[in-house]
């Protein structure tokens, strides 16, 4: 259904080496770098079939997150959830929400949850969906 995921960052070289950690835990590989012909650089996490992208805003504004947007990324099993979040709370996230672990009573069942701030302040969510 998606093509990728993009999130704005006014630091990409902070972001990039954030996610590159916190990323290297589902496995993905260290990003791929481009520079539009605008001067606005971007890093790219390609993984899984799945691309997930950091960019300098073009319009040239500060980069905001959005009110309600959460970027979720699927984990292996419960443990990687929580190495996750641990990963990005070492690196300089803040955790919000519950402390990571099992939710229950969800429309799409039983889910091991972590949720972080990036260092941008970009909700972040790790998923891992209990097998029934």
């Amino acid at each position: 259904m998606f093509s990728h995921i993009m999130i704005g960052t006014s630091d990409l070289d902070r972001a990039a080496a954030f996610y590159e950690k916190v990323l290297a835990v589902l496995g993905a590989p260290a990003p791929r770098f481009n520079e539009a012909p605008t001067g606005h650089r971007r890093a790219m996490f390609v993984h899984g079939g799945n691309v997930f992208m950091l960019s300098e805003p073009i319009n040239g504004e500060p980069a905001t997150c959005a009110n309600g947007m959460t970027v979720g990324f699927a984990c292996s099993s419960p443990e990687q959830v929580k190495e996750l979040h641990d990963v990005a709370v070492a690196n300089g996230a803040t955790s919000v929400e519950d402390p990571p672990g099992l939710r229950g009573g969800r429309a799409l069942g039983d889910l091991h949850l972590c949720y972080f701030r990036d260092l941008d302040g970009h909700k972040v969510c790790g998923l891992h969906r209990v097998a029934k």
